[in-house]
C-alpha cells in the first residue's frame, strides 16, 4: 500500500512480514473409543476433550467391575494419565441392544444364600439396594455358625455375612422359621438396615428355609445381570457396526471426525478385524497414529497341549491383523490390581503405552521411540503369564512386527520394541519405526495447520519464497534440537517452491506445489558390542 505524501520530509510505512511463523502441532492427544459406563455417560457417541482421569470419571463414570460389561476404556485411560498422558477425547459408545430403562429394570435380580442341594424349600430371594450391576463385585452371601433351634432336629438358626468387595455386613441369630415381619425374622434383620440388599420370602410370608445338615454350606456368589436385551460383551456387531455394515465412529462428519487435531487413537481391548480396519483406516486419514491391543487370549508362543493361539499367528504366514503404517500392536495384557474389587486384573496394554507415548514426546520429542529402560511401567505388576518370554521368544515376535512389554530385574516393566504394523513389508521400509512414521504425521499435520495463510494469496515469487522461508524456520529449529539426521542443515532437510515446483499450468489452476524433502532419525534397535583380547600383552 502506497503512503499519501503531501509536504516534503521523510514518511515511515510498516510493511507486513512476509512469512508466517509456524508453530509445531501437538504430539499425543489421544482418543479413546469404546464402552463407558451405561448410565453414568453423560453424553454418548460424542467426543469429550479431558485432561485428567478425574474428568473422566465426571463425565463417564470412572472404572467399574462386572461379569458382563467390561471397562477397558476406563482402565485404558486411568493408565494413560498415570503414565504420562494429559490430554485425550473420549467417545463413549452405547450397545445398540441396550434396553430402554435400565435403572428401573435393574433391582429385580434376585440371587441364593446357599447352594439348592442343601435347602429343603425354596431359596430366599435376595435384591441389591440401588446398587448399579456397572458397579458389580463379586457379592457373596455365607452361611456360619448353624444351631438347631430348641424343640428341632433342623438347623433353623444360623449367621449372616454378607460382602460387597471390602464392605461386610454381619447379621446373627437369624431364623428363617420366623414368618416375614416377626421379630427375629430375616426381613426385619435386614431390610432398612442393610446398605447392600433387601431380602423377601420367594413365596408366600414364611421363608421355610432350614438346613437339613449342620455343615455351613460353602458361600456362593450371587450375581446380577443386566436387564434383558443388553449386550455387553464385545461383539462386531453391537460394538460399532452400523446396520449398512459401517463403522459409524469413524464415519466423514462424526463427533470425532470434527476433532481438527488428534495424534493417538484407540479401541481399548478390541481385537476384532472389522473395526481395526475401520479405526486404522480413520486413523490414516486423520493424519493419526493408532496403537492396537493384542488379542487377551494369546500367548508368548505355542503352549502344547493349549488351545490359546499364540500371538504371532496374528500376523504370519499372512497377516491377520489389517495392516497399516499409521499403526502399532502391543502384547501382552498386564497384571493389575482392580481398584474396585483388590483382586487381581488383567487390562489391555495400549492404554499404558499411549502414556509412555506422551511422556516421551515431553520428555524427549516425537522423534525418540517410546521405548527402552526408561519407559517404566506404572500401575502394573507385570505381563499376563502366557505372555512372559525371553530374548529368543522375543526376537522372533519383533520380526513379526510384534512390540512386547517385558519386566526386567531392576527396571520393572517397559515397553520394548518400537515398530509398525508394516515393519516386515519391505515396500514401507521407510515407515519401519513407530518414531519415524510419528515425526511424519507430525510434519504433515504442522504444515497444514500453519500454512492456511497462503490460501488465496497472489500465486507468484514473493508467496513462493515466504513459504519456503516459514517452513526452513521450522525445520531448522528442529535441526537445533537434534531431530533430524545430518551435521549440517542442507543435510537434513531440503524446501522447495519455486518455478520448478509450481508451472505457469499450476497458477492458472491456482495451485502452489511446495516440495520438502526431510532426513529422519531411526531409532537404535539392536547394539553389536565386538570383544577382542589382545593376546601376548604385558600389562
Amino acid at each position: 500500500m502506497s503512503t499519501a505524501v503531501s509536504y516534503p520530509g521523510i514518511y515511515v510505512q510498516e510493511l507486513p512480514l512476509s512469512t508466517q511463523t509456524i508453530s509445531p502441532a501437538p504430539t499425543s492427544i489421544t482418543a479413546f473409543v469404546g464402552y463407558t459406563h451405561p448410565w453414568k455417560t453423560s453424553a454418548f457417541n460424542t467426543a469429550v476433550q479431558l485432561f485428567s482421569f478425574t474428568d473422566y470419571q465426571t463425565y463417564f463414570g470412572g472404572l467399574y467391575s462386572s461379569l458382563i460389561l467390561t471397562s477397558d476404556v476406563a482402565r485404558a485411560v486411568y493408565a494413560f494419565f498415570l503414565n504420562g498422558g494429559n490430554n485425550a477425547y473420549v467417545v463413549g459408545l452405547q450397545p445398540s441392544a441396550q434396553g430402554g430403562t435400565p435403572l428401573q429394570a435393574f433391582g429385580t435380580q434376585s440371587g441364593q444364600i446357599a447352594p439348592v442341594g442343601t435347602i429343603t424349600q425354596a431359596d430366599i430371594g435376595i435384591q441389591l439396594n440401588g446398587l448399579e450391576p456397572t458397579d458389580y463385585v463379586t457379592m457373596t452371601a455365607t452361611v456360619t455358625n448353624l444351631r438347631q433351634k430348641s424343640g428341632s432336629s433342623d438347623y433353623t438358626i444360623f449367621d449372616l455375612v454378607i460382602t460387597y468387595g471390602t464392605r461386610v455386613e454381619v447379621y446373627r441369630g437369624v431364623d428363617v422359621t420366623i414368618a416375614k415381619g416377626q421379630p427375629k425374622s430375616l426381613d426385619l434383620l435386614i431390610n432398612g438396615i442393610s446398605s447392600l440388599v433387601t431380602v423377601q420370602p420367594t413365596s408366600g410370608t414364611s421363608y421355610g428355609t432350614k438346613f437339613a445338615s449342620g455343615t455351613a454350606p460353602a458361600p456362593v456368589p450371587i450375581q446380577w445381570t443386566l436387564p434383558v436385551g443388553f449386550s455387553g460383551t464385545f461383539a462386531a456387531g453391537d460394538f460399532l457396526i452400523g446396520p449398512s455394515g459401517s463403522v459409524p465412529v469413524f464415519q466423514e462428519n462424526s463427533s470425532l471426525d470434527n476433532v481438527e487435531i488428534f495424534n493417538l487413537l484407540l479401541v481399548p481391548g478390541v481385537a476384532d478385524n472389522n473395526i481395526l480396519s475401520a479405526a486404522l483406516s480413520f486413523a490414516e486419514r486423520k493424519r493419526a497414529f493408532a496403537i492396537i491391543d493384542a488379542p487377551a487370549n494369546a500367548t508368548a508362543f505355542q503352549i502344547p497341549g493349549s488351545a490359546l493361539p499364540p500371538i504371532d499367528s496374528f500376523m504370519n504366514p499372512s497377516p491377520t491383523l489389517p495392516l497399516s503404517q499409521n499403526g502399532a500392536l502391543y502384547f501382552p495384557y498386564l497384571n493389575t490390581t482392580d481398584p474396585i474389587s483388590g483382586q487381581p486384573w488383567a487390562v489391555a496394554p495400549g492404554g499404558f503405552v499411549a502414556g509412555i507415548y506422551a511422556a516421551t514426546d515431553a520428555s524427549r520429542g516425537v522423534w525418540k521411540a517410546p521405548a527402552g529402560i526408561a519407559t517404566s511401567l506404572l500401575g502394573t505388576t507385570g505381563p499376563v503369564s502366557t505372555g512372559l518370554m525371553n530374548d529368543m521368544q522375543q526376537g522372533v515376535l519383533n520380526l513379526d512386527s510384534i512390540n512386547c512389554l517385558r519386566s526386567f530385574a531392576g527396571t520393572g516393566t517397559v515397553v520394548y520394541g518400537a515398530r509398525t504394523l508394516v515393519a516386515k513389508d519391505t515396500a514401507f521400509a521407510q515407515s519401519k519405526y513407530v518414531p519415524v512414521r510419528r515425526m511424519t504425521l507430525f510434519i504433515e499435520q504442522t504444515l497444514v495447520a500453519n500454512l492456511k495463510w497462503v490460501v488465496f494469496e497472489p500465486n507468484d515469487e514473493p508467496l513462493w519464497l515466504a513459504i519456503k522461508s516459514s517452513i526452513e524456520a521450522f525445520l531448522l529449529a528442529l535441526f537445533n534440537q537434534q531431530a533430524l539426521q545430518g551435521s549440517t542443515p542442507s543435510e537434513a532437510f531440503q524446501v522447495k517452491c519455486d518455478s520448478t515446483t509450481t508451472t505457469p499450468a499450476d497458477q492458472q489452476l491456482g495451485i502452489v506445489n511446495i516440495v520438502v524433502a526431510v532426513a529422519l532419525l531411526k531409532p537404535a534397535e539392536f547394539v553389536v558390542i565386538t570383544i577382542s583380547q589382545l593376546a601376548g600383552q604385558t600389562a
